[in-house]
Protein backbone atom coordinates (compact mmCIF):
# COMPACT_ATOMS: atom_id res chain seq x y z
CA UNK A 1 0.00 0.00 0.00
CA UNK A 2 1.32 3.13 -0.70
CA UNK A 3 2.11 5.83 1.81
CA UNK A 4 -0.21 9.14 1.52
CA UNK A 5 2.32 12.01 1.57
CA UNK A 6 0.97 14.71 4.44
CA UNK A 7 -0.75 16.79 2.03
CA UNK A 8 -3.09 13.93 1.20
CA UNK A 9 -3.39 12.73 5.21
CA UNK A 10 -4.44 16.68 5.90
CA UNK A 11 -7.32 16.00 3.48
CA UNK A 12 -8.34 13.04 4.76
CA UNK A 13 -7.84 14.72 8.71
CA UNK A 14 -9.71 17.88 6.98
CA UNK A 15 -12.87 15.68 5.49
CA UNK A 16 -13.32 13.24 8.70
CA UNK A 17 -13.93 16.32 10.45
CA UNK A 18 -16.52 18.14 8.39
CA UNK A 19 -17.51 15.77 4.90
CA UNK A 20 -19.37 18.94 3.33
CA UNK A 21 -16.11 21.02 2.91
CA UNK A 22 -16.25 22.11 -0.69
CA UNK A 23 -12.94 21.71 -2.65
CA UNK A 24 -12.28 25.54 -2.41
CA UNK A 25 -12.33 25.68 1.42
CA UNK A 26 -9.90 22.47 1.75
CA UNK A 27 -7.78 24.06 -0.59
CA UNK A 28 -8.05 27.43 1.24
CA UNK A 29 -6.64 25.69 4.39
CA UNK A 30 -3.82 23.69 2.69
CA UNK A 31 -2.71 26.92 0.69
CA UNK A 32 -3.37 25.45 -2.56
CA UNK A 33 -5.46 26.19 -5.67
CA UNK A 34 -8.49 23.98 -5.78
CA UNK A 35 -7.67 21.46 -8.98
CA UNK A 36 -4.54 19.67 -7.47
CA UNK A 37 -7.23 19.36 -4.27
CA UNK A 38 -9.69 18.09 -6.10
CA UNK A 39 -7.50 15.61 -8.28
CA UNK A 40 -5.95 14.34 -5.11
CA UNK A 41 -9.88 14.00 -3.32
CA UNK A 42 -10.58 11.92 -6.02
CA UNK A 43 -7.31 10.07 -6.25
CA UNK A 44 -7.99 8.81 -2.95
CA UNK A 45 -11.42 7.74 -3.56
CA UNK A 46 -10.32 5.62 -6.79
CA UNK A 47 -7.93 4.11 -4.46
CA UNK A 48 -10.61 3.51 -1.76
CA UNK A 49 -8.94 5.63 1.13
CA UNK A 50 -12.15 7.61 1.02
CA UNK A 51 -14.82 4.75 1.11
CA UNK A 52 -18.14 6.75 1.58
CA UNK A 53 -19.47 10.11 2.66
CA UNK A 54 -22.04 10.21 5.26
CA UNK A 55 -24.13 12.24 7.65
CA UNK A 56 -23.61 10.90 11.14
CA UNK A 57 -26.93 11.37 13.01
CA UNK A 58 -27.67 11.47 16.97
CA UNK A 59 -29.40 7.84 17.86
CA UNK A 60 -30.81 9.58 21.00
CA UNK A 61 -32.83 12.08 19.15
CA UNK A 62 -34.05 9.08 16.76
CA UNK A 63 -35.16 6.93 19.75
CA UNK A 64 -32.34 4.93 20.65
CA UNK A 65 -31.00 5.71 23.69
CA UNK A 66 -30.17 2.01 24.73
CA UNK A 67 -26.48 0.86 23.42
CA UNK A 68 -25.97 -3.15 23.92
CA UNK A 69 -22.48 -5.32 23.02
CA UNK A 70 -23.50 -8.55 22.41
CA UNK A 71 -21.16 -11.84 22.48
CA UNK A 72 -22.09 -14.39 20.13
CA UNK A 73 -20.94 -18.28 20.50
CA UNK A 74 -22.26 -20.05 17.72
CA UNK A 75 -22.94 -24.27 18.03
CA UNK A 76 -21.30 -24.85 15.12
CA UNK A 77 -17.97 -23.22 13.28
CA UNK A 78 -17.33 -24.41 10.01
CA UNK A 79 -17.37 -21.98 7.56
CA UNK A 80 -21.14 -22.87 6.33
CA UNK A 81 -22.21 -21.83 9.57
CA UNK A 82 -20.23 -18.65 10.09
CA UNK A 83 -21.79 -17.47 6.32
CA UNK A 84 -25.42 -18.32 7.28
CA UNK A 85 -25.30 -16.38 10.63
CA UNK A 86 -22.73 -13.71 8.76
CA UNK A 87 -25.72 -13.05 6.05
CA UNK A 88 -28.93 -13.66 8.65
CA UNK A 89 -27.33 -10.88 11.26
CA UNK A 90 -27.06 -8.10 7.93
CA UNK A 91 -30.71 -8.42 8.23
CA UNK A 92 -31.06 -7.19 12.13
CA UNK A 93 -31.74 -3.55 11.73
CA UNK A 94 -30.95 -3.48 15.34
CA UNK A 95 -27.45 -4.29 14.92
CA UNK A 96 -25.38 -1.66 13.62
CA UNK A 97 -22.00 -3.52 14.05
CA UNK A 98 -20.78 -6.90 13.70
CA UNK A 99 -17.32 -8.13 14.51
CA UNK A 100 -15.86 -11.72 13.81
CA UNK A 101 -13.71 -12.26 16.59
CA UNK A 102 -11.34 -14.03 18.61
CA UNK A 103 -11.80 -15.12 22.44
CA UNK A 104 -14.24 -16.47 24.17
CA UNK A 105 -16.84 -15.61 21.75
CA UNK A 106 -17.59 -15.81 18.11
CA UNK A 107 -19.27 -12.21 17.18
CA UNK A 108 -19.85 -8.97 18.78
CA UNK A 109 -22.58 -7.55 17.79
CA UNK A 110 -23.02 -3.41 19.00
CA UNK A 111 -27.12 -3.83 18.84
CA UNK A 112 -29.54 -0.20 19.45
CA UNK A 113 -32.89 -0.27 21.08
CA UNK A 114 -35.29 1.80 22.01
CA UNK A 115 -35.66 0.48 25.66
CA UNK A 116 -35.22 -2.90 27.68
CA UNK A 117 -38.34 -4.21 26.36
CA UNK A 118 -37.19 -3.46 22.96
CA UNK A 119 -33.85 -5.05 23.03
CA UNK A 120 -35.34 -8.22 25.45
CA UNK A 121 -37.84 -8.28 21.86
CA UNK A 122 -34.66 -8.24 20.15
CA UNK A 123 -32.69 -10.88 21.64
CA UNK A 124 -35.74 -13.60 21.97
CA UNK A 125 -37.72 -13.28 19.13
CA UNK A 126 -34.89 -11.86 16.22
CA UNK A 127 -31.27 -13.10 17.58
CA UNK A 128 -31.95 -16.14 19.55
CA UNK A 129 -34.44 -17.39 16.09
CA UNK A 130 -31.00 -17.18 14.17
CA UNK A 131 -29.52 -20.92 13.08
CA UNK A 132 -26.98 -22.45 15.37
CA UNK A 133 -26.73 -19.78 18.08
CA UNK A 134 -24.91 -20.92 21.15
CA UNK A 135 -24.54 -18.87 23.96
CA UNK A 136 -26.10 -14.95 23.91
CA UNK A 137 -24.03 -12.36 26.10
CA UNK A 138 -25.23 -8.60 26.45
CA UNK A 139 -23.49 -5.76 27.87
CA UNK A 140 -25.08 -2.39 28.36
CA UNK A 141 -23.48 1.05 27.71
CA UNK A 142 -24.13 3.39 31.29
CA UNK A 143 -21.98 6.22 29.83
CA UNK A 144 -20.78 6.82 26.53
CA UNK A 145 -17.37 8.31 27.38
CA UNK A 146 -15.83 8.72 23.82
CA UNK A 147 -17.30 8.30 20.31
CA UNK A 148 -15.68 8.76 17.43
CA UNK A 149 -15.47 7.62 14.09
CA UNK A 150 -12.30 9.81 12.60
CA UNK A 151 -8.85 8.21 12.28
CA UNK A 152 -6.29 10.53 13.37
CA UNK A 153 -3.71 10.69 9.89
CA UNK A 154 -2.00 13.42 11.04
Amino acid sequence: MKILDPIDLRILDLLQEDAKLTNKEIAAQLGMSTTPVYERIKKLEEKGYISQYVALVDRKKLGFPLVAFCNVSLKEHSNKYLKIFEREVLSLNEVIECYHIAGAFDYLLKVLAQDMGTYQDFIVNKLAKLENIGNVQSSFVMTEVKYSTKIKTV
